[in-house]
């Protein structure tokens, strides 16, 4: 079996501010500060002579290749973002960034915030503009039924409450 995986289809080019923020963060700890650090263990494990059975060189070049793969990434990918750092015009509207509550038929009810692939994260309820949740809630107003298929199998919600937080103004950790 090869090793071919057929290409990925592209995210979308969007990112909250917070979320450039992170990703140039990243990128400064790598480059600034792990990298070196392991160049540094690697140059003194390269002293040790056989670098066959040396485990510090080894994988310390493992790493230097895991970080420089990262940060090819995380430059090509801050060049190519969009950051979207403001309220949409109708804020009754399900846009990029809103934090959006839905209820299911049963009555419970869950919130999500739509962000940039870079910014996934299911614990902060953060979901991707990518996703299907996210393809479904576009565009749609407050108290507006959605349903969208995730493998398989249909879900129905209804939009109950649609938040936009400016960072700069609101803590996004209260809801």
């Amino acid at each position: 079996m090869g090793r071919y995986r057929p290409p990925r289809e592209p995210s979308s080019p969007y990112i909250t501010s917070e979320g450039a923020k992170t990703l140039r963060e990243e990128l400064r700890q790598l480059w600034k500060i792990e990298r070196p650090q392991v160049t540094a263990v690697v140059h003194e494990a390269a002293k040790n002579g056989d670098r066959s059975e040396n485990g510090d060189y080894i994988y310390g070049k493992r790493r230097l290749r895991e970080i420089d793969s990262r940060v090819r990434y995380l430059t090509n990918r801050l060049e190519d973002i969009t950051v979207v750092d403001r309220t949409p015009g109708n804020i009754k509207k399900v846009f990029f960034g809103a934090w959006v509550s839905l209820e299911d038929d049963q009555g419970k009810s869950v919130c999500y915030r739509i962000v940039g692939a870079d910014e996934l994260d299911a614990s902060k309820g953060y979901i991707s503009v990518d996703s299907p949740l996210a393809k479904a809630l576009i565009g749609k107003n407050l108290d507006d039924e959605i349903t969208f298929t995730l493998h398989g199998e249909s879900h129905d919600y209804l939009i109950i409450e649609i938040r936009y937080f400016n960072a700069a103004f609101a803590d996004e950790s209260n809801h």
